[in-house]
């Protein structure tokens, strides 16, 4: 699909304060590591991951959210009384409060927008965010609302608590068997929030900051690959304790096969050529996975900016983060063609692609006072 009146206007994000490094995991697994005659080191070999966040015990994934919104309001330059042409909110990552009612609901209350805005969730693994922007992009081109915001807050703190208490007890486990754990050992935590508008509308209020047009977005579903990584059931309750079993390797060639068919598609419907595209942001998975897809799509590692070195892979939230840490390191140079390219399990794809024109980026710590 093509739009013509859609634009990102800024980028909110948070940083968890907590910084869990992979020594320390292993530290933790020294045990499994000795009897198992695994080489300290393996698990950031392996994925190219150092460190990973958490955020303290107790945040509440709402508030993030709603200190990533702020941000992305603040970085936009508009007033407050302006959160009333906000039309649509979406929540959009994996992580949620409750099954119901939608953790929107709460963001949606603590930003004061209007009554008459669109509040709901939306998940679909590691895609939610790009889903929502799609999902408000479609509203925007039809005329429906001026503006939307679309937000996720991913908490890894459960995931990696119940893998280390699985791992260190699990008397049987093999090299063999400890590999689709590893995977969960790379998960961080993060939020983040976009804020969408209508082009027209964003010149009359704010002409002299800078939104970039949503040009085209496409996606793919290879659904056939929906059990190659699978999470816990779905359980309510403060002490839930999620684990997830990924199958790295053969999840690791689906999504390259259909992140391939997604971008061919992405330069069928934009009339990009490859060598036309100015800067890349992927799914932020680890190394492995950046370097495989980038050679399958023909570009250049030079022109990809990722940041899970330091992150890990932190969801729904990873793309839009690290394209907003792009922007904040210059990056994209103004004006270019930038190529967004999601990746989720499932397994589905789900890019986007920019005139990048400028986006006001704003980024708290969640131990920072304006950022609860």
């Amino acid at each position: 699909m093509k739009f013509s009146k859609v634009a990102i206007a800024a980028i909110g994000y948070v940083i968890p304060e907590i910084e869990v490094t992979s020594e320390w995991i292993e530290t933790e697994l020294r045990e499994v590591y000795e009897r198992l005659k695994l080489p300290p080191g393996r698990l950031e070999g392996m994925s190219g991951i150092a460190a990973r966040r958490i955020w303290k015990n107790g945040t509440r994934l709402s508030d993030c959210s709603i200190a990533s919104c702020r941000n992305a309001w603040q970085a936009a330059g508009l007033p407050d009384r302006l959160l009333q042409e906000v039309g649509c909110l979406i929540h959009a990552s994996v992580c949620r409060e409750y099954l119901e009612p939608a953790t929107a609901c709460r963001v949606h209350h603590h930003l004061g927008l209007s009554e008459s805005c669109w509040v709901y969730d939306v998940s679909n693994a590691c895609l939610g965010i790009m889903n929502g922007a799609v999902q408000i992009a479609q509203s925007i081109e039809a005329g429906v609302i001026r503006a939307g915001m679309v937000v996720g807050t991913e908490d890894s703190r459960g995931l990696m608590r119940a893998t280390l208490e699985q791992l260190r007890t699990d008397t049987g486990l093999t090299r063999q068997s400890i590999k689709p754990a590893f995977a969960s050992l790379t998960i961080g935590s993060g939020s983040c929030a976009w804020l969408l508008v209508d082009r027209a509308w964003w010149s009359s209020i704010q002409a002299s900051q800078a939104a970039s047009p949503i040009l085209g977005a496409v996606a793919r579903a290879r659904t056939q690959f929906h059990d190659l990584c699978q999470s816990d059931t779905d359980q309510a309750g403060e002490g839930m304790l999620p684990t997830m079993q990924t199958d790295s390797e053969q999840l690791l060639e689906a999504g390259v096969d259909t992140g391939t068919a997604t971008f061919q598609a992405l330069l069928d419907e934009l009339g990009w050529s490859r060598t036309a595209i100015d800067a890349t942001v992927c799914h932020q998975v680890g190394a492995a996975h950046r370097r495989r897809m980038l050679a399958a799509l023909g570009m250049e590692t030079s022109k990809d900016y990722a940041n899970f070195k330091d992150f890990g892979n932190t969801g729904s939230v990873a793309l839009p983060t690290a394209f907003a840490m792009a922007i904040e390191a210059g990056f994209t140079s103004t004006p270019s063609q930038v190529a967004l390219l999601g990746i989720g399990s499932g397994v589905n794809s789900v890019m986007l692609g920019l005139d990048y024109r400028g986006i006001a980026v704003r980024r708290t710590s969640s131990g920072d006072r304006s950022s609860t």
